[in-house]
């Protein structure tokens, strides 16, 4: 592992620990939280669905021309 390699991962392991505490801030129970993930889960797992559509529709109508 280099040095450049290293750097973004421990700038991701800070952010991570930024989130959580903030989270932890709250002071929710764990079911809540898990609720909380899921729903952001499949919100961003929907914008990934709908692009992923829409460049392939994209694609399929340019080579139809």
């Amino acid at each position: 592992m280099t040095m450049d390699s290293l750097i973004p991962l421990v700038g991701l392991i800070g952010w991570l620990v930024l989130a959580g505490s903030a989270l932890a801030s709250y002071r929710l129970g764990w079911s809540r939280i898990a609720r909380m993930a899921l729903v952001w889960l499949a919100v961003f797992v929907g914008l990934f669905v709908m692009v992923e559509w829409f460049l392939r529709a994209q694609g399929a109508a340019s080579a139809l021309l």
